[in-house]
């Protein structure tokens, strides 16, 4: 994984590449029954409450500690380009779903050569101060244990996938 930090511009740089095909990768980061497998770094599980992959709608998700808190954020979807690319504005929010400004964009791109694919994701902060604290918070560690479930999830899903 790389992970580049530019406090310069505001933004997180994540590159991750995986030894699956396009389809399988996408579907881990498109669908909540999906994403509800990987999306947080253990000990905390990855709930959805609501979520509408398409332009203009949402994810609702908590992340949830091992004694059950939780710690929401909304995904609102600002652009979809299938298998390629989509976008979207991420923010804390409390559990009724208000949010908790400033947020940030991200935007994910998908591509695949010879069977492997190439996750790039770019995370613009409104702020230098909530960059900062999401650095602080662990965001580097958190994303390296994700993206290891995200790997152990497609290993699975590879293995149960008819003619593999």
């Amino acid at each position: 994984m790389e992970f580049i930090v530019n406090k310069q511009t505001k933004t997180v740089s994540i590159t991750k590449e995986f030894g699956f095909g396009i389809s399988l990768v996408w579907d881990a980061y498109t669908k909540p029954e999906l994403l509800d497998q990987w999306w947080a770094p253990k000990p905390l599980t990855s709930r959805t409450k609501a979520m509408d992959f398409k332009v203009g709608g949402r994810r609702f998700y908590a992340m949830v500690t091992p004694d059950g808190q939780e710690r929401w954020s909304v995904q609102r979807y600002k652009s979809i380009t299938p298998k390629t690319n989509f976008k979207f504005y991420n923010t804390f929010a409390d559990a009724d779903e208000n949010p908790e400004l400033p947020g940030s964009d991200w935007d994910l791109s998908f591509s695949e050569q010879d069977g492997t694919t190439k996750v790039s994701i770019s995370i613009y902060n409104e702020s230098l101060e909530r960059l900062e604290k999401m650095i602080e918070f662990g965001f580097r560690e958190g994303t390296a244990g994700q993206l290891n479930n995200l790997e152990d999830l497609l290993v699975r899903l590879q293995n149960q996938e008819p003619g593999t």
